[in-house]
Parts: C-alpha cells; sequence; structure tokens
C-alpha cells in the first residue's frame, strides 16, 4: 500500500558548488611564458590533455606570427597534450554574436573533434569571440574546459574574467546566454599589442565602471593617468587593467551573487543604456564606447537625483574624454527608443526593475523607478560637456536597428560570411 504524501514536508536545502577560477597574467604566454599556460592544460589520468585552439581572425590577420607561435607550443608540449586538428578561425567583432547559425557550426566543430568534457577550448580573441565560443562551450556536453586568453584590454580588464557568456537574439544584447565558470584565464601583454588604438582605449571604460564603484584610490589613479593611457603607456595601462580585473574577480568571487540571482548586479552599472545604444548605432559603436556613454550618462544622474557631488560627475567625464573615449552619438537622439533598454534591462534581470547608482565614489545605491525628466537632462548634460571637452563622435557604418529589428542587420545585409575556417 503506498504511503501517502504529507502535504507539509517541505525540503528547501541550501548548498554550494565548489569552483575555482584561475586568472594568470603574463609578458608573452606563446613565447616566453608558455609553461603558464602548459601547465593549466591538465591531463585526465593517464590521458594527454585534449585541446582545441580557437583564434579571433582579424587577431590572427594582425599578428602574422600567432599560427607558427600555436604550432610551436603544440609541438614543445606534445608529452604533455594533444592540439587536435589546425586552428580555427572565427570572424571576431559582434557579427558572432548577431549569427545564431555559427553557434551550431562551433558545436559541430566540438563533435567531429571528439571533445569531451576533460578536454580544453583555449580561445583567443576579443570580448565578442570569447562570449560565442564560451557558450558553445558552456553547452557541448554541459560544460566542456575554457581557457580565455583575451586579446582587448575590454576583456583583459572586465569581460574575460566573468562567468556569463552569450550572444545576442532578437536585436537584444545577450539574450541567449549561461553561466559557466572558465577553468582559466590568462591577460598576456603581448597580444595587446597589435590592438588598434581605437579598441585599446574602449576597453578602460569598464576601469572607469568598476573603479568609480569599488575603490576611491583605484578611481583617483585610472583618472590620473588616463592621458598616460590613452598613449599606451605601459606602466599606467597595466596598472590599470590589473586594478580593475581584480576589482572584478574579487566581485564574482567573493561578492555573494556569481551568478546574478539578486536584484541588483553592480558590475552593469550604466549598461542599461550601454546595451541599447550598440544596435541604436548600428554597431557603430563598439561595446566599451557605449559603456563609456552609459557611465557619464548614469554618473550624471546620479548628480542631478541622488546626491552624488556634481565635481565628482564632471572628474568622471574628464576621465573618460582622457582617454579619449566618445561622450556622445547621434543614437542619443532617439531617446524614446534609448529608454526602451530601461524595459528589456528590467527582462534581462528579472522582477522589478533594479538599477544601481553611485551617490559617492565606492558608495551604491539601488534605484527601482527612473525620474524620466531627470534622466533626460543627464543625457542633455553629458552632450553638452561633450562639445565642450572636444571628445569623438563616431562615424556611422550602418543604419539604426530599431526595436523588432534583428541584431547584425545592419552591418550583415546583402552578404553572409563564413564562420569558421581552418588554421591551414
Amino acid at each position: 500500500m503506498t504511503t501517502p504524501i504529507d502535504p507539509s514536508e517541505r525540503l528547501d536545502v541550501p548548498f554550494s558548488a565548489p569552483f575555482v577560477h584561475r586568472l594568470r597574467m603574463t609578458r608573452d604566454v606563446l613565447g616566453d611564458d608558455s609553461e603558464v599556460l602548459a601547465e593549466l592544460l591538465e591531463p585526465s589520468g593517464d590521458r594527454l590533455a585534449r585541446v582545441q585552439f580557437w583564434v579571433d581572425g582579424p587577431v590572427a590577420e594582425a599578428r602574422p606570427g600567432l599560427l607558427d607561435a600555436l604550432s610551436s607550443f603544440a609541438h614543445r608540449y606534445a608529452d604533455r597534450l594533444h592540439v587536435v586538428g589546425d586552428p580555427i578561425f572565427v570572424t571576431g567583432g559582434e557579427g558572432i554574436k548577431n549569427d545564431i547559425q555559427g553557434l551550431e557550426q562551433m558545436l559541430r566543430a566540438f563533435n567531429e573533434a571528439d571533445l569531451d568534457r576533460r578536454s580544453y577550448i583555449v580561445v583567443i580573441g576579443g570580448g565578442a569571440v570569447l562570449d560565442a565560443v564560451g557558450f558553445a562551450a558552456a553547452i557541448a556536453h554541459r560544460g566542456i574546459r575554457l581557457v580565455r586568453l583575451p586579446t582587448t584590454t575590454l576583456a583583459q580588464a572586465d569581460s574575460g574574467v566573468g562567468v556569463k557568456n552569450a550572444v545576442n537574439l532578437f536585436g537584444k544584447k545577450n539574450w541567449l546566454g549561461a553561466f559557466a565558470v572558465p577553468w582559466a584565464v590568462v591577460n598576456d601583454e603581448a597580444l595587446l599589442e597589435s590592438l588598434p588604438d581605437r579598441d585599446y582605449v574602449s576597453g578602460f571604460s569598464e576601469a572607469v565602471k568598476v573603479s568609480l564603484l569599488k575603490d576611491p584610490d583605484a578611481f583617483d589613479r585610472l583618472c590620473q593617468n588616463a592621458a598616460r593611457i590613452r598613449r599606451r603607456d605601459p606602466e599606467a595601462s597595466r596598472s590599470a587593467i590589473r586594478d580593475s580585473v581584480r576589482m572584478h574577480l574579487n566581485h564574482i568571487t567573493r561578492g555573494g551573487d556569481p551568478f546574478e540571482a539578486l536584484e541588483a548586479r553592480p558590475l552593469d552599472f550604466g549598461h542599461w543604456s550601454a546595451h541599447k545604444l550598440e544596435p541604436l548605432s548600428g554597431f557603430s559603436l563598439r561595446h566599451g564606447e557605449a559603456v563609456g556613454i552609459g557611465v557619464a550618462i548614469d554618473t550624471v544622474y546620479s548628480s542631478i537625483a541622488l546626491g552624488l557631488d556634481p565635481l565628482v560627475a564632471d572628474r568622471v567625464l574628464q576621465c573618460l574624454a582622457d582617454l579619449g573615449l566618445p561622450l556622445d552619438d547621434p543614437a542619443l537622439d532617439e531617446t524614446d527608443h534609448l529608454f526602451l533598454g530601461l524595459e528589456e534591462f528590467r527582462q534581462h534581470l528579472g522582477g522589478r526593475l533594479t538599477l544601481t547608482m553611485v551617490p559617492a565614489v565606492g558608495r551604491l545605491i539601488d534605484v527601482h523607478e527612473v525620474d524620466g525628466d531627470a534622466m533626460r537632462s543627464a543625457i542633455a548634460q553629458v552632450r553638452d560637456r561633450a562639445r565642450s571637452l572636444g571628445t569623438p563622435r563616431v562615424e556611422r557604418t550602418g543604419a539604426p536597428i530599431h526595436p523588432g529589428g534583428c541584431a547584425g542587420q545592419a552591418k550583415e545585409t546583402g552578404r553572409r560570411e563564413t564562420l569558421l575556417w581552418a588554421g591551414r
């Protein structure tokens, strides 16, 4: 006879899973520091580590010796790891996140290489490539070990150590994705050498953001060194990247909410508008540039509505300008469309709208409503200050994408690129 179920019986069992976040910082990871990468690729029992390399195409084009360096690495450590096939190149930039069919191609490549959960995907590229390949790795076998080698300042200062992997869908940033802790991240200085100046400086918008939120001393250092960073001074840039990545890593591993189950996402300060500005600009704006504008807007809003000292707000704008970042864009003319980003951000968060704002450097508050008039005033003030500071404006390369449009259409109308191609 079946025992009846007691309707009062409930089991709520909190638990935590052990994760290790491995971050390494090197000067030349495929050269003198190659042992650092080799040590991360641990064998599985008595089997050699099985490794597949994925490379951002434009990075390979800018670094003609990269393919030979990967071949030399595979030969040097042949007794410790097995590199499967030639490196696979992918089309970099936001286009890779806008091509949902490319995801199936990645998964097919994993399957054809017989990768398993103890294999390694080593991805070398900018944030968009890390996101897309990382998402494919996260869902294949419910997780293949991922080693990220970020090649942009943005990814080295911020997203490279993140636990989010995503692609764009339905005209919305990062709509399709998963949380997965990377096996390791290697921030290598040599991989930044071929980065164009525009992409180099745009990455430091995230450093402004996190230091403003977390550490007044780091914020002061960044503001003092902004002009040196713009000139690519190695010491100033190295310090800013290390400050930023450590603050991001500390928030992820010690902030109590690595998978963003809570209402607030402090590290998304300024991102509600940034995520909308990118498609509205036809992706002419780099992600870091959009974040810089978003940080500027929310900082000025904090000074209008939440008591932040206006002198501090102006210092943030001055810092962004000294870094060489734009503070204005024609997409800001479309305020009604931009404000749709608030609802999209709420949906992405789940529950009610929650935005982090800054009443003072290093102090955060969460708000659940936005004063529309104050936000419009903040946007106007940022644009006025941009003109007085003489910050650059980004030229359009495609038509804006309006609500309901497909992300990527502005850049890919009339043609379709092959996503994957072999390195040899």
